[in-house]
């Protein structure tokens, strides 16, 4: 029960933190989208964000080995506080570079604090299901993941919100407020030691990983790289800047696309056969789904070339964004929560927190790639470049699954849980 409790109150953190993570996406995207800002310009903004992300999931994972989860969470949550009041100091008066400089600081404060949250709430699942219950690990991991995208939707709704009513410095404010709260309440009530593995990890090990941990994190690396490559910029600047939709159509929209995705990856272990070791169907499902992700933006491609013919004059140019994305968000959704379960069946409790750090580390290294593709693609051939992007990635994200094993190595409890780090 003790691990149930400390597990649910990193969930409510994590939750906490999450919310407050896509209101400042949103917040930060369209205020300055407002101020005159390009595609690119804009994309430079959260790059940062993203590189902190890489480099704090390789090192945070070796770090909450070392102290444990309650000092990356608590840290976490601290340093979004520190980054929401940085951006509050914004002065609109100051010249472009310099107002550029500063968000881009900010923004890379929160990355830090973002990926240590994660890192955090996603190693403790490992810590409260049994090492052999393969079922209970994957639902429990779709749902954390499930409902941290859905909340992040409405993050984004909630940040499209507080810029209309509040303004932009108030409303970072109240989310500083409110993660305060979070923070105090983690320090009391979380034991300390938790997560801790039970030799101290040399940080060279951190590299040192089976060949599953580092083909899967190669395979999240390209996974989130086509998701982002469209989602930062390209769409967020097309439903705006050429379809004319309002500030608050474009974040609803986003909005209920994340929200939607939770959803589905919460019910993700419903969508793919599972196997009695925990390993051999969920692999191969893996594929399966990869396979089929990277067919979907070439679809919407075709879809929006064909606008123009009478026989598809149905398909207006909003209508297939929205069913196109609705589409990819759901096939999206069960590789990324596939990929999730994976890691942790692949590693075991007393490495966790450096294997899914690891793990993290690739997904942060993909988002930053997508994000400054995301902008440059955009700037150079539009929304059509940046969906054939996103399914060139898909493809090399599929390639590398077909190299994972499928089969428990004979007489390994959690993979690397039995082999030398």
């Amino acid at each position: 029960m003790t691990n149930l409790r400390n597990y649910a109150l990193v969930t409510a953190a994590y939750w906490t933190f999450t919310l407050s993570d896509g209101a400042l996406r949103m917040l930060v995207l369209l205020h300055f989208y407002t101020l005159g800002f390009t595609p690119f310009q804009l994309a430079l903004l959260f790059l940062l964000y993203e590189f902190f992300g890489v480099v704090t999931n390789l090192l945070g994972g070796w770090v909450g080995s070392r102290i444990g989860i309650k000092v990356t969470l608590c840290g976490g949550l601290a340093l979004q506080v520190v980054a929401l009041l940085m951006l509050s100091g914004l002065d609109e008066r100051w010249v472009m570079w310099l107002s550029i400089a500063y968000v881009v600081a900010a923004q890379g404060l929160s990355g830090i604090a973002k990926d240590l949250t994660k890192m955090s709430a996603k190693s403790a699942i490992k810590l409260v299901v049994p090492e052999d219950a393969h079922g209970a690990l994957f639902k429990w991991v779709a749902l954390l993941t499930g409902s941290k995208n859905a909340l992040k939707g409405v993050g984004f709704f909630l940040g499209g919100l507080l810029l209309g009513s509040l303004g932009f410095g108030a409303a970072l404010w109240v989310m500083a407020a409110v993660l305060v709260v979070a923070f105090v309440s983690m320090v009391i009530m979380l034991p300390d030691g938790m997560g801790q593995a039970k030799e101290k990890e040399k940080l060279s090990r951190i590299f040192s990983k089976t060949a599953e941990i580092n083909l899967l994190s190669a395979a999240r690396f390209f996974l989130f790289g086509a998701r982002d490559v469209w989602f930062v910029i390209g769409v967020p600047v097309f439903l705006h800047g050429t379809l004319n939709w309002t500030f608050m159509e474009v974040s609803a929209f986003l909005a209920a696309w994340l929200i939607g995705y939770g959803v589905i990856q919460a019910a993700t272990p419903a969508f793919v056969s599972r196997s009695a070791d925990g390993r051999t169907a969920e692999t191969r499902g893996a594929r399966l789904w990869a396979f089929i992700l990277g067919l979907v933006p070439v679809a919407i491609v075709l879809a929006m070339s064909l606008d123009d013919r009478l026989v598809f004059a149905w398909l207006a140019p909003g209508w297939t964004i929205i069913v196109g994305l609705a589409v990819f968000g759901f096939v999206f959704a069960v590789n990324s929560s596939v990929h999730s379960y994976l890691i942790l069946a692949y590693t075991g409790s007393d490495k966790v927190a450096l294997n899914v750090g690891f793990y993290y580390m690739a997904n942060a290294g993909g988002r930053l790639l997508g994000t400054l593709l995301s902008g440059l693609t955009y700037q150079i051939a539009g929304l059509t470049g940046c969906l054939l992007a996103a399914s060139a990635m898909v493809a090399v994200s599929w390639l590398i699954t077909l190299a994972l094993p499928a089969i428990r190595p004979s007489g390994s409890i959690g993979a690397s849980a039995k082999q030398p780090q």
